[in-house]
Formats: structure tokens, sequence, C-alpha cells
């Protein structure tokens, strides 16, 4: 038979949105009401007729509520095939009724931890008698009908309304599949902040199983390319970005979109707003120009005349809020998506008229210095690594050539070797008077990509109308040591006149001396910046 009707109904629910309303629908095909504690009470309040799950079980809820559901009447009324005798026969010598609908919805762990609770806090919002009793209407779901989220209500009722107060295997299979997910994530997210936890008392490190979760936030039209499937998950940490942004206009975000939007917001957080505006401009997950700006319209201009070619199509973030000045400039040409942390009314305005565009208020900027985890597949598993949150500092900087590098070289050098950390390797980046002035990227050979990001600085120096590249008199940042003096001799010639790497190769003192010969100015970090 693969309808089943509901006469029997337990509700047990954190989240209580569209609660009475569901319930009302039930009592209306005349379904028996259980419920716990605080949903036993708004449905009362709301006038409807419940028993207490106590009276279930002939035990009163206890040790502060720990205990009220995992007893033999609930998981026997969850778990028993109606069918077969010696489950029926079981439900009669004991007392057992069936329960042929769930509702839960397990306490706000994930949220708990996303607000900073502390450890006692957090211990206590662990679910345990929710799952347990998700899990077996979930593996029972040829007779049990199982409801984790509020999303499904409407579902559930419709089928009710067309089946005479049943409900079908398909749905019921659909949902036993959202259960498991529900409580595998839940899982997931305990896992997850049980092992950061420990981790901070240095008691295991790396966690012998590590868990990743996420909940459906769009499903993509394909992935990187038309052939690929793909959605976009979001896994409920608070650190600010495209998966926390509110979009305010545009077309719907792809994958590609995402994957760029993240890179840009990620570049533009390096820098404090309270420092100044910041405009990243960002195509394949890559920068193509950035720039410190006296306004934000400064910033993005000059920005923009790093690679204005590139910059076609590409993705803008700033570190502050979008004012309708730069938003004005912005329209100028093709954008696929800008981020921010918020956008003026007259921002929004503006770029009302370009429909398609993406404009993405994020609401406040990720902390570049937090800890965090990425992910990346490889055939049979997965690599995780922390975030690389590592920052160099002027007073991290030695100086190993016999010039020293005068005040704005510093601050170039420092912003350059900053906007590498976001370039894929290998990866040069020529700064100039606090603007990007060239930039390669994502070559085999460190020479390639200082001889592409000089390039770069020829053609938009053509472009603007310049006498001559913004490369000359900059500071480079390699961000990984230079190997040989090949790629420091790369730099010098295309005019840089002082360079920050991390240092440590075995061919230091060689490269330190074709930058003493060529008059450049060098510093070491000691930190390197791959980024694959």
């Amino acid at each position: 038979m693969s309808t089943r009707k509901i006469f029997r109904a337990l509700l047990s629910v954190s989240d209580k949105t569209g609660l009475i309303d569901f319930a009302r629908g039930l009592a209306g095909h005349g379904v028996t009401l259980i419920s716990t504690g605080g949903t036993a009470k708004a449905l009362r309040d709301a006038g409807l007729d419940v028993r207490d799950v106590a009276e279930i079980t002939e035990f009163p809820e206890m040790m502060d509520g720990r205990v009220k559901t995992l007893h033999p009447n609930v998981h026997g009324g969850l778990l028993a095939l109606r069918d077969k005798s010696d489950h029926a026969g079981a439900m009669k010598t004991h007392g057992i009724e069936g329960i042929d609908l769930l509702v839960c919805n397990l306490y706000p762990f994930e949220a708990t931890v996303a607000r900073g609770a502390d450890f006692e806090t957090t211990i206590e919002n662990i679910d345990i008698g929710g799952p347990a009793m998700t899990r077996s209407a979930a593996k029972n779901h040829d007779w049990v009908t199982v409801v984790v989220d509020v999303e499904d209500y409407k579902a559930v009722l419709d089928e009710m309304a067309a089946n005479n107060g049943a409900t079908t295997l398909k749905l019921r299979r659909l949902l036993a599949s959202r259960a498991f997910a529900r409580t595998a994530a839940y899982d997931a997210a305990v896992s997850t902040w049980f092992a950061g936890e420990l981790e901070k008392d240095g008691m295991e490190e790396p966690p012998r199983r590590r868990a990743q979760a996420g909940v459906l936030r769009q499903s993509l039209r394909y992935g990187e390319n038309p052939h690929q499937k793909a959605a976009f998950y979001v896994d409920g940490s608070s650190r600010p970005g495209v998966a926390t942004a509110k979009q305010l206009q545009g077309k719907e975000l792809s994958y590609n979109n995402i994957n760029d939007t993240d890179a840009a917001y990620e570049l533009v957080a390096e820098f404090n707003p309270k420092d100044g505006p910041v405009c990243a401009i960002i195509k394949h997950a890559n920068p193509c120009g950035v720039a410190i700006g006296g306004s934000l319209k400064d910033a993005y201009l000059a920005a923009l005349a790093c690679d204005s070619v590139s910059a076609f199509g590409g993705v803008i973030a700033f570190n502050q809020t979008l004012d309708g000045e730069t938003a004005e400039e912005i329209g100028k040409i093709f954008t696929e998506v800008i981020i921010a942390p918020d956008a003026d009314a007259d921002a929004r305005r503006i770029l009302a008229a370009k429909k398609n565009l993406r404009l993405l208020a994020a609401g406040g900027l990720p902390d570049p210095l937090a800890p965090s985890l990425t992910y990346r597949t490889v055939a049979g598993g997965f690599l995780v690594q922390s975030r690389d949150n590592g920052r160099v500092t002027r007073e991290m900087l030695k100086v190993v050539t016999k010039r020293q590098p005068t005040e704005q070289e510093v601050k170039d050098m420092l912003l350059a070797f900053t906007i590498g950390k976001h370039v894929k390797s290998n990866a040069i980046v020529y700064v100039k008077d606090g603007a990007t002035a060239g930039i390669g990227a994502g070559q085999m050979s460190r020479v390639d990509s200082a001889r592409i990001a000089a390039a770069k600085a020829k053609e938009a120096a053509k472009i603007a109308g310049w006498a001559e590249p913004r490369t000359i008199g900059s500071s480079a940042a390699s961000e990984a040591f230079f190997p040989f003096p090949d790629g420091l001799l790369t730099v010098a010639e295309a005019g840089a006149t002082a360079v920050i790497q991390p240092g440590g190769s075995v061919k230091d003192a060689d490269v330190i001396a074709a930058a003493d010969e060529a008059g450049l100015a060098m510093v070491f970090t000691g930190m390197r910046h791959f980024l694959h």
C-alpha cells in the first residue's frame, strides 16, 4: 500500500514557525496531536487539543528536559511495522500505539554556536531525543511520515487533502531522505564544534574523523561549464560574505559569480575600512586591479586603470558602503557583480537601471585574521587546511639589501604582498602609490608572471595615454621566494625599485647580490602566501 493515513502525530519543535497553522490542518483531518514541553503549550494556547508525551510514556519529563521521548512507547510507535504479526503483537502486549507522523526540527545547536555561547550552554543545546526520534521515523518511512523542515508542512497537508488524510510513499521517502540529511548535518555541526574546542586545548589535531555539512541556498543552472550540475550550500557560520549577503538586485548568481565574488570580498576584507576605501576588481578568481583611494570612486578608478580590458564583465568588491558617485562610474562598463558591506540609496537607485547587474550587501566584512577552515576535494577524499590568515606587518620586514626602502616603497610593498596573497601562484604584483600597476598570476614560471604583469602595465599605459607604464618606480611583490636571480631581474627590468618576497631559497645570496647590483631595495617577510 503506497498511501498511509495519519491518525496520530507527535510534534516536538524548537522552531515554531508555521506550527499552529500546520497543527490546525492536521486536527482538521481528525489527527490526534501529541506533544512535548513548549510545543504542547504553544498548541494549547492556540486552542488545540493536545496529549502530553508523558501520557504516552507514563513518565514525566525529567533532568531539565534531557529525558522525555527516549522511551519504548515513543520509539516502538515510530519503528513498528504494523503489518508484521510479531510487531503488532508486541504493540498490543505493551500497549504501544502507532505514531504516523513525526514533526521535529531539533534544538538550535548551530545558532547557539554562531552567537558565541559558552561551552556549557552549547552542550545543553545538543539535541539527543530529537535526532533519535527523527532517525526512527525516517527508517520506518514505509509507515511513518517525518518532517524536519517548516518548508515541508504544506506538502504534507496538500497530500492529506488529496488522499483522505494519507501521504504517499513517494513523499515519505523524500521526507525521510531530508530527515537523515538533517541529522547528519546536525551531527557534523556538533563534531566540528567539538573538534574546534579540543584543538584550542591541543588535545586532538587533526581530528580522526572530519564531517562537513551545508544547507541548500540555491540550485544553480550549471557549474563552471554548462554540462556540469551545481548547487550552492551554506554552512551556517557567521562569517560575512557571499553566503550571508542580501542580493539587492540583478540576475541569479551563477557558480562562477559566487566563486569570483568570494575571492573579491576576501581580498578587500584585508583592509580596515577605517584606514580608507579599497576596491578590488576580480576576473576568474584573480584580481586584475586593486587600489586604496581618498574616496571610493578614486579607489575604483585607480583599480580599473590597472587593467580596464580584463575588468570588463568582472566582479567588483569594496570595503565600505557603496555610494552613488562610485556607482555612476561603475555603470559605464559591463560588470557582473558588485559586493560591499552595504549600498546607499543613491547607489541603489543608479544601479537599478542595470537590471542584470547583481548587487550584494554583505552586512559586514569577514575578519581576515579569524581562524576557519578551507576544503578541497581530491579523488577519494578531501584536503582540509586552516585559512591563510597570516599577515605581514612592517615590524616583520627584514631589509637584506644595501639600499633601504623609502617610506612609500614600504607602504606599496606591504600592499603588494597582501594582494599577492589573493593571486593564484606563481604571483607577481607591482604596486605604485597605493594602486596595482600590473598583476601576473597562475604561471608555471615566476619569470613569466613578472613578464605578464609588466606587459599588462604597458597595455594599461597605452590605453590611458600615460608616458610610461606605472611599473616604473613601483614596488613589486612575489608571494613566494625567487629561486634564482632571473625573476628578480625581470622585475627590475620592468622598472620596480623595491621588492618584497618571503626569502628562504638556497640561492638567496645570489638574488640579494643581483638586487644590490641593480640598485634595488629588497625585504624578506619570512612568510609565504601560495594560492593554488
